[in-house]
């Protein structure tokens, strides 16, 4: 599947193109905002996103919404703030004329308030056809006083959960989906909240997926416990991997090599019962939701390893626009603060690395489908083998300040550095660069 091999670079849309943080209140002012077809800012930059190596694109919520995104008035229509359905199809045929393919946000575990089934049901009550689309209770009241209960989305009553045990709910979604491959030719979903979505719902969603376009990818957001819950043959080809998420600035942030290495063997490594062999979780340092990497980090210096990792660590690994070129924003500062407007890329020392391990990713199997096996593990350095079939692959970090002199059995004796191009001999041992990162193709 062409996920398997995908590097993913991510937008959040309404931030992205500098759209105002509310959604539209009437046409007329939807008309205003329509007409400056800000979606397609898209097209400025994709040859920097081409250039940062990325072969897909994932948007996040881009339909009429009260605010943010995830509060959905509309399934059918681009957000005015945006521009119109016309402006994102042309950024989608760019895009893919461009090699690029396109994820979109599937936000259908809840809607907004504004969504037109719920303002239905504010005006009709229970003589609405659609008051079965929600979780509603005729006999109780919320802060909106609008004289029935509803179900919100873990207790926030701004976003209303959809009842996806109803045959038309899920039929509408499905049209909509229909529709966004038919207009937009899109490859794939991110599911947002995938744990909280009905099981049954996931499965229905998966054989629905089969059917609209071969090799349509289903990834789903998903925070703990066992992600096979909702990565299988039944549900998503994939999940957020917010463990190795966690591990990886922890592990800098504390000089604890330990703890990434530790998540990495649990999830993919060669005994029987790790969790995630062979399956290709969506690897990242930052997104929407969380602070950026780059205001995380005690040491900026450790800022390219953690990228050296997501591309060499089994999974699909993601880059969040701005960040390739270290840009900051801190959560605690408002969720606005990691969706900035920016006016155009920047391509500098941190880019160029990534985009070399970008396209070092994606030349070489053993790194998008080999499997993991821990060869060292210190607190300041972590050493990890991807092989698959003949071609072998050996990355070495060293977070410390200090040079390291690493001595393993490296099965050869020379090897070829991927991202400097030089030979390695591992004659007498291989000693480490302060902060640096190693991804040697051994000789076969």
């Amino acid at each position: 599947m062409w996920f398997d091999e995908a590097v993913i670079y991510q937008i959040y849309p309404i931030g992205f193109c500098g759209a105002p943080n509310c959604g539209v209140e009437n046409e007329e002012q939807a008309k205003v905002e329509r007409e400056k077809h800000r979606i397609l800012k898209v097209i400025d930059w994709i040859p920097h996103i081409v250039k940062t190596g990325a072969n897909t694109v994932l948007f996040n919520p881009l339909f009429e919404s009260e605010k943010h995104g995830y509060d959905t008035r509309d399934y059918s229509v681009l957000d005015a703030r945006l521009g119109t359905n016309e402006d994102f199809a042309l950024v989608c045929k760019k895009l893919h004329e461009a090699g690029l393919k396109i994820m979109l946000d599937g936000v259908f575990n809840h809607v907004g308030r504004g969504f037109w089934a719920f303002n239905d049901v504010k005006e009709k009550r229970w003589d609405s056809p659609y008051k079965d689309y929600f979780n509603i209770s005729f006999e109780g009241n919320t802060h909106f006083n609008d004289g029935f209960w509803y179900e919100g989305w873990e207790g926030c009553m701004d976003l209303v959960k959809l009842n996806l045990n109803n045959d038309a709910v899920i039929n509408h979604q499905f049209e909509c989906i229909s529709n966004w491959v038919s207009e937009f030719d899109i490859d794939g979903l991110r599911l947002d909240v995938a744990y909280c979505l009905d099981k049954n719902y996931l499965r229905r969603l998966r054989s629905f997926a089969n059917s609209v376009k071969p090799d349509f990818v289903l990834m789903g957001e998903t925070l703990h416990g066992d992600y096979n819950f909702l990565m299988n043959d039944e549900m998503c080809h994939s999940v957020t991997n917010y463990e190795a998420y966690k591990g990886i600035w922890s592990s800098f942030n504390s000089e604890n090599m330990f703890e990434i290495g530790y998540s990495l063997n649990r999830q993919f490594g060669p005994d029987y019962w790790t969790l995630y062999k062979g399956k290709h979780l969506l690897s990242f340092v930052d997104n929407h939701d969380v602070t950026r990497i780059a205001s995380v980090l005690s040491k900026q210096e450790h800022l390219p390893l953690c990228y050296a990792l997501i591309m060499t660590m089994p999974g699909v690994p993601c880059i969040y626009y701005g960040s390739e070129f270290g840009i900051k924003g801190d959560k605690k500062d408002s969720d606005y603060a990691l969706r900035p407007c920016i006016s155009k890329p920047e391509y500098n020392e941190l880019t160029e690395y990534i985009t070399k391990l970008s396209e070092i990713h994606k030349s070489y199997k053993a790194l998008c489908y080999g499997g993991y096996r821990q060869i060292a593990c210190t607190n300041k350095q972590l050493v990890f083998e991807r092989a698959v079939e003949e071609e072998r692959i050996v990355i070495a970090i060293n977070a410390s300040s200090d040079a390291y002199d690493l001595h393993f059995d490296a099965g050869c004796g020379t090897a070829k550095e991927l991202i400097s191009g030089q030979a390695h001999d591992f004659g007498g041992g291989s000693k480490l660069d302060p902060f640096s990162a190693n991804i040697w193709l051994m000789e076969r």
